[in-house]
C-alpha cells in the first residue's frame, strides 16, 4: 500500500470519542458554529422568576419573559407598580404606571450573545458584537471553571479589552469582561452559569455581575418555561398590557 493510499485511508477513520474542533480563526466565524449547532432547536420563547440581589443588599423579584431574537420583558415586583424594562429593537425603555418614562438606544450584549444568537443571521449577530466593540479578529483558548473555553476580543492574558467567552464544546455563552460606560478604569465581569439543558438548547440559572473584582448584583432562576405563547403586544412598551404569562401559569 502506498504511502498515498495510507494516507487518504486514515482521512476516513472516525474521529475519537471527545475529539475537539478546530480552532475558530475568527470570531465570526464561532458565532456561526454556535448558530449552525442549535438553528431551529434552541427555544424560542422563555419565561422565568428571577430573585435580583442589588448592590445595596435589598432584594427584589422580576418576572422575565423572552421572545428570541431581540425580545425581552422584566416586570418588577410588586406588579400592581406597573414598573417593567423592555429591550426590543436595540433599545431599553422604562416603564412606571404603565407609561413610558425613559428610552434609549442600546443592543443587550447578554440577549445576543446568549439568545439572539441561535435565531437570527449569523451577519446580524456579527454587526451588533461589532457594533458593542468586540474585536471579532482576537480568539484564543482558555480554560472556566473547568471546561475549554474560546475567548473573543482579547489577546491571552488581556483582561480589560471588550471580550466574551464562550464553552468550547457546548458553544454557549459563559462570561464577558468590558470597560464600564464612561468608566475606563472600572471592568465589568459578567458570569452565566448553573446551566441546565433546556429543550434543544440550554439555559443558565444564574447570571453574576461583577465590578472590579467584587460581586455587585446576583440573579438566580426559578420556575422557567420554555415555547411558551406570548402575545407580541407584551413587549410593546407604548401600549400597557399586563404580564398574563404570570397569571396564567398559576391556574
Amino acid at each position: 500500500m502506498t504511502r498515498l493510499t495510507l494516507f487518504l485511508a486514515a482521512l476516513l477513520v472516525p474521529a475519537p470519542a471527545g475529539h475537539r474542533a478546530d480552532p475558530p480563526p475568527t470570531g465570526q466565524e464561532l458565532i456561526a458554529r454556535m448558530h449552525d449547532r442549535y438553528a431551529g432547536r434552541w427555544y424560542r420563547t422563555l419565561t422565568f422568576v428571577q430573585t435580583t440581589t442589588l448592590p445595596d443588599g435589598r432584594v427584589e423579584t422580576w418576572y422575565e419573559a423572552i421572545s428570541a431574537p431581540g425580545k425581552l420583558r422584566i416586570d418588577i415586583a410588586p406588579l400592581d407598580s406597573m414598573h417593567a424594562l423592555f429591550f426590543r429593537s436595540d433599545s431599553m425603555y422604562e416603564v412606571r404606571d404603565g407609561k413610558v418614562v425613559r428610552s434609549e438606544a442600546r443592543i443587550h450584549p447578554l440577549m445576543v450573545l446568549g439568545f439572539d444568537v441561535y435565531h437570527q443571521p449569523v451577519a446580524q449577530t456579527v454587526r451588533k458584537l461589532e457594533a458593542l466593540e468586540f474585536d471579532l479578529t482576537e480568539v484564543h483558548e482558555t480554560t472556566w471553571e473547568g471546561r475549554a473555553t474560546w475567548v473573543v476580543g482579547a489577546e491571552r492574558g488581556d483582561t480589560t479589552s471588550p471580550q466574551f467567552w464562550i464553552d468550547e464544546e457546548r458553544l454557549y455563552f459563559v462570561r464577558s469582561l468590558e470597560p464600564a460606560p464612561n468608566r475606563p478604569e472600572v471592568t465589568l465581569d459578567t458570569r452565566f452559569g448553573g446551566y441546565r439543558p433546556m429543550g434543544g438548547g440550554w439555559l443558565e440559572m444564574e447570571v453574576v455581575f461583577h465590578a472590579n473584582g467584587r460581586v455587585r448584583v446576583t440573579e438566580e432562576y426559578a420556575d422557567p418555561e420554555i415555547d411558551v405563547h406570548l402575545d407580541p403586544a407584551l413587549f410593546d412598551p407604548s401600549r400597557w398590557t399586563p404580564p398574563g404569562w404570570i397569571s396564567a401559569r398559576s391556574r
